[in-house]
């Protein structure tokens, strides 16, 4: 059986005395939380050394929220996996929705990034999902192939089994309707076929999280489902109770 994960993403909030009293917090709740799965943070760059620092012996595990498709060179403002992994990041987040949308990003990019990661012994979380209109033309399974043969179609079997899958029901995250339970594992049965595809063993290890406003009072329901493996948390991982709530969810 998949060991849940729960990915808290802290998108662009926090400060030093915000972020130490966050983990503080965190840390006094984990060692019952990760009785239900295992615990990640991934947290804006610039805190990446603060937060590493805290984390030590903690089991929670630091990640960052993007990586550069290049490994080294001109390239101002860009984070390279070596340099990530030099903050004993283990998980970086590749191809977030608000990364596509806000800064243009490309499935071809999205999957050089996921390369990039691996190359330096990074776990990348690649997301996919639909958007609005795509979900109403009846394009879902279109375009969750399409992102997801991106990355795999540049992969070896072998390193398929390394990945870390998010679905981000883009169409469902502040529009003001809702995605069930049922919604959600209907397509990570769409992505765990394509895994199984690609290969037996991926299918089988893959973790396949769910990235649409999981909460304390959605996530056993959603967690119930055979293919939701944990959860991508956006807002609720910036507060420990709720984060520690949604892990605990599983026990």
């Amino acid at each position: 059986m998949r060991r849940k994960l729960f990915v808290g993403n802290w998108k662009m909030h926090g400060s030093l005395v915000a972020n130490g009293s966050l983990l503080r917090d965190l840390k006094a709740g984990a060692r019952e939380a990760m009785e239900g799965g295992d615990l990640v943070v991934c947290v804006p760059a610039c805190y990446l050394a603060q937060c590493s620092e805290i984390l030590i012996q903690s089991g929670i595990a630091l990640g960052a929220q993007d990586v550069s498709s290049h490994a080294v060179g001109p390239y101002t403002g860009e984070v390279s996996a070596r340099m990530l992994q030099d903050f004993g990041c283990k998980y970086v987040i590749v191809g977030h929705s608000e990364r596509r949308e806000y800064h243009g990003e490309t499935d071809e990019e999205i999957a050089h990034k996921a390369q990039r990661a691996m190359a330096a012994g990074l776990t990348p979380i690649v997301c996919v999902g639909e958007t609005l209109a795509q979900r109403e033309a009846g394009r879902t399974r279109e375009v969750i192939n399409m992102q997801m043969s991106a990355f795999l179609s540049v992969l070896e079997p072998e390193e398929t089994n390394d990945l870390i899958v998010a679905y981000e029901p883009i169409w469902a995250i502040g529009t003001g309707k809702t995605a069930t339970a049922e919604m959600a594992q209907e397509v990570h049965a769409m992505l765990r076929e394509q895994l199984v595809e690609k290969s037996a063993e991926a299918g089988e290890l893959v973790r396949i999280l769910y990235g649409g406003s999981m909460r304390p009072q959605n996530a056993h329901e959603i967690l119930q489902m055979p293919d939701i493996d944990g959860g991508l948390i956006g807002g609720a991982s910036l507060k420990a109770a709720d984060f520690i709530a949604i892990a605990k969810a599983v026990l």
